[in-house]
């Protein structure tokens, strides 16, 4: 039930309207909301500037985000620019095999004809190449919304050769992976540290069956709680 005026009451500025909401009221609120839209408007501009024609997000060439990396760049046709995480929040880090050597796979993803790469590649002996900005969205999970919530990190091997997947290796990815996880603060389970083949709609099935996930998570995990001080030294 509204508010009636009063009697006689004067017609200023700080009079009441038939809804008992005063003429001020109704200007600080109007006020208030175009402020928030500005604001809104300005926050998407922030996570979209980069988009316009002729606006590049500046970038260091050879740039890493995890300082134990090395830099090969993979094709620019592999992956598409973004911001993230300021347009897309990361959230999994997906773990696939090359079905390859590292050096075939550092090559396809060099290949602008292949149409896939993955963040990063790690090798048997432990070595981990970068080959996508984190910040960027690297095509390798065969779903779009995966792609742009994700970091997906390569291991040299096939799925069906237990011995590919050594001690190094395991011990390389999971420090990786727990430098993302601290990073982006992605939970350590197995919701979001996921295989390939738990991507939905995709035909690939790694890691396979002899990728030993409660030995990586366990890993994932230590380091996670000790981590190394220079683990994210690269990030801009």
């Amino acid at each position: 039930m509204g508010t009636k005026g009063t009697a006689g009451a004067k017609g200023s500025a700080g009079a009441k309207s038939g809804h008992g909401i005063s003429r001020r009221g109704l200007l600080i609120g109007a006020a208030v909301t175009a402020a928030g839209t500005a604001v809104l408007a300005r926050k998407t501009l922030e996570r979209a500037w980069w988009r316009l024609p002729g606006v590049d997000k500046p970038r260091t060439p050879g740039e890493v985000d995890y300082a134990r990396a090395e830099w090969i760049s993979a094709s620019s046709a592999n992956w598409r620019r973004a911001d993230r995480p300021a347009d897309y929040p990361i959230d999994r880090v997906v773990i696939h095999v090359t079905q390859g050597s590292y050096r075939s796979a550092v090559k396809v993803f060099q290949d602008p004809g292949h149409g896939a790469a993955a963040h990063y590649v790690v090798r048997k002996d432990g070595h981990v190449t970068q080959m996508i900005r984190e910040l960027d969205v690297a095509f390798h999970a065969g779903n779009r919304s995966y792609n742009e919530r994700s970091v997906g990190i390569e291991h040299e091997g096939f799925v069906d050769r237990p011995q590919d997947f050594t001690a190094a290796m395991y011990g390389a990815s999971a420090r990786l992976t727990a430098a993302l996880c601290g990073r982006y603060g992605i939970p350590v389970d197995r919701e979001h540290i996921i295989g390939h083949v738990e991507v939905p709609g995709t035909d690939h099935t790694d890691p396979g069956k002899h990728w030993d996930w409660d030995r990586y998570l366990k890993l994932v995990r230590a380091a996670n709680s000790n981590p190394s001080p220079s683990a994210g030294a690269g990030r801009s």
